[in-house]
Order: structure tokens, then sequence, then C-alpha cells
């Protein structure tokens, strides 16, 4: 029953490290295979976004050794050294893992606060693992209660009424650039979510021309007729970067855009000011090429500016926020102590029948004058006798209403009476 949790995010690791640990649909597949056949954990899910890759899981084993399995398993399937990833990497386990993911999920981890795609993110994190067996009873709760929180808060605070998102961001910087960009063309690179949010920014912010590019053209061309746009053709990216005052790209590759590309493309404008936004992670833009004339260059990390701006707009709701994460920690916990206590329960009724059958065998060889019908009504007796010991206790448990107390009661249960036995 216990769940730990390792990961970094834009608090602990600058967006060169994130990129490095960054997980696509089919590398969170492969790698929550990997964990479970090799018995680190019995249950996991990697949510990797933009900000943050976090593996969670259910270890078979302690949390402490479960931690650093999983600090290996990250260097080692990402090719990263281990000294150049621990240092930004966290863990949590129990009550601090599951806090950690309602926040997240409530959008009070984001670097933008409150942010809107992070609870979809979420959504689709847990039904691809879900999907492919990865989940479990406890990650399954787990998951369905963050989903939970995050609606919540959206409809209960106003953290969810003015959503902040990368996509709304990146266009407000924009803005800031150029003033109205009724004359503006922008070219937008990738077709996927984000670029989706950016199209839809744009286009509310009265963009003058769209363009699309992608390696799929069919999808390019689905965005391209609802947002009103024009595709091009992605082999001819390079030449395009003559035209676009804004570029956008967000696409699952290194570097589509190296320092030389956008030097030629300036050259091409005459050097007219060009606003490069790198929403990717892995980064899709060569950061040298923020040392051109006239290129104004940001990546994720680089919108702190608007993300206080944001935060200063929407703190005031933070502690109903909160109010509500600690509610739903709450109710998890008590879900996780009940089920504990069912395990404990049955166990501790285990171990007290084969006691009171070892007791009676050596008992009951010296007693050859009882008949049959004799020893099994003895055998009875002791069943209801142990039984009734039990009732008490276990209704005392159940109706505790103090849940530090519950699961106080419920480890010391375990401890006094069942030492040595796994957890069940």
């Amino acid at each position: 029953m216990e769940i730990v949790l390792v990961g970094l995010n834009h608090r602990t690791a600058p967006v060169e490290v994130r990129e490095r640990v960054s997980f696509t649909v089919e590398q969170a597949k492969r790698a929550a295979e990997e964990l479970r056949t090799r018995g680190i954990l019995e249950e996991t899910l990697v949510l990797s976004t933009c900000n943050r890759s976090e593996l969670y899981g259910v270890p078979p084993e302690s949390v402490q050794e479960t931690a650093g399995a999983l600090y290996a398993f990250l260097s080692t399937f990402h090719a990263v050294r281990p000294d150049d990833l621990h240092r930004s990497l966290y863990h949590h386990h129990d009550r601090d893992a599951i806090r950690h993911l309602f926040r997240v999920a409530a959008g009070l981890d984001s670097m933008l606060l409150g942010e809107a795609e992070i609870l979809g993110q979420v959504r689709e994190a847990y039904r691809a693992a879900h999907e492919f067996g990865a989940t479990g009873p406890v990650l399954n709760r787990l998951f369905q209660g963050a989903l939970e929180v995050g609606k919540r808060v959206r409809t209960e605070t106003e953290l969810g009424t003015r959503p902040m998102s990368v996509a709304s961001a990146g266009v407000k910087l924009a803005e800031r650039i150029f003033g109205k960009l009724t004359e503006r063309t922008a070219l937008v690179l990738g077709a996927g979510t984000i670029s989706e949010q950016v199209v839809n920014q744009l286009r509310d912010r009265g963009i003058g021309r769209l363009l699309v590019m992608n390696r799929s053209r069919d999808r390019a061309e689905e965005m391209a007729q609802r947002f009103g746009g024009r595709v091009l053709d992605w082999a001819d990216w390079q030449t395009a970067l003559a035209t676009p005052d804004i570029v956008v790209s967000s696409v699952s590759a290194e570097a589509v855009l190296s320092r030389e590309a956008v030097r030629q493309a300036m050259a091409a404008r005459g050097n007219r000011a060009l606003l490069l936004m790198d929403l990717g992670v892995p980064r899709n833009m060569d950061p040298a090429a923020a040392n051109l004339y006239n290129v104004y260059l940001y990546n994720i990390d680089e919108l702190t500016d608007i993300v206080e701006q944001n935060r200063r707009a929407r703190e005031s709701e933070v502690p109903r926020a909160e109010t509500i994460v600690e509610e739903h920690v709450g109710k998890f916990l008590s879900w996780q102590s009940s089920v504990e206590l069912v395990g404990v329960l049955e166990s501790l009724r285990s171990r007290l029948h084969e006691e009171r059958a070892a007791f009676l065998q050596g008992h009951l060889q010296g007693m050859a004058h009882l008949s049959g019908a004799e020893r099994e009504r003895i055998e009875a007796l002791m069943d209801g006798l142990l039984e009734k010991l039990l009732l008490h206790p276990a209704e005392r448990l159940r109706g505790e209403r103090d849940l530090r107390r519950k699961i106080q009661n419920v480890e010391a249960l375990r401890d006094l009476f069942l030492p040595g036995r796994e957890k069940p």
C-alpha cells in the first residue's frame, strides 16, 4: 500500500536537465514495463510534461530502497550520469507523495500557477498507464482522486477562472514585443496539444496570418482548417523562416532550428525582428540563436516574469485550493488505512487460528477420552472466543475518526501481533 514518487521539475532542474529525462508516450510505456519486470515497482505511472518528469509507484520493498533503485533507473534509462541528475531529483512517499500529486493536478505546483493544461496531462498519463496495465488498485484510486481535486479547484476557486498556460504566456510575450498582432504572421511548427493551444491563443488575439507546419501533413491540414491557417510543407521549413514575425515550435525532436538556419533566415528577411518561442522539451531551437541581431528567443524557463504576474493575480486563492487538496489527502489516507486494516485483521485472524490449531493439537492428543464430537465442540468454542476477542478492537479501529491515530493503531497492531510479516 505504500506509494513512492521520484522526479524533478522546473524548481529543481533547468530545462537543459529536464529535456534529458523527458519521456515520450512510448518511452513511458517501456519504462513502466521495465520497472515492473525488474520488480522495482508493482504498480507504476510516468508523468512527463514540459515542466516535470515523475515516476509514481507502489513498491514491493521498502520505500528507501525503492527510491534509490528509481534514481539509478532514471540515470540508466536516459543515459544520464548520476552526478548530473541526482542533485535535481526529489523523492516523496505516502502522505507527501499523495499531497504532491494532488497539488500538481490542482495547478499549485506549476510554473504558471493554476495553468490550464496540467489536469489534462495528468488525465492522459493515467489513461495511458491504465490502458497498458501498469496501474493497479492503489494508483487507480490515487489518480482518480487527483483528477477530482483538479476539477474541484478549477470550479470552486478563482484559479480556474482566468486560466494561464504556457501557450497564453508565450502569446503575451509576442504582444509585448510587437503590440497588436493583427498585422503579424505566425508560423507554428508542430500540430500537437501545445501547438493547438498556441494557435487558439493567436487567433483569439487577432493574428493577421497563420502558417502551420508538421511532419504529418494531415494533422497540419486539420489544424489549419479549424483555425483558418495555411499549411506549408515540412521540408520547406528553412525557407519559410523568411516570412513570419513569430515562430512557435513544440515538436518532439531536438534542435529543429539551428543557429545557422536562423542566421540565414534573418539575412533573407533583412534582419526584420523575429520572435522565437521554444515550447518544446527537449528544446527545439539552438539557444545560441538568441545572440543574433533582432532575434528574441524564449524557452519555457524564460517565462518567469509572466509567471510571477500570473501568480500575484491568483495567489489569494491558493489557501482555498490547498484546503481542497488537504481534504482529499485525508480521504485517500482514510481509504488506504481502511484497506490496510482489513489486511492486518485478516492476517491476525489467520495467525490466531494457526496458533489455536497448534495449541489444540498438542493438548487434545493427551485427551483420548474425548469423542470426535466433543473435540469439534472445543475447536468451535475456541474459534468463537478468538472472533469475540477480535471483534472489539476491529470495531474500534474501523470507527476511529482521527486518521493519524487510526494509522498509528494499525501499525501498532501489526508490530505487536505480526512481527516480521510484510505489509499487506
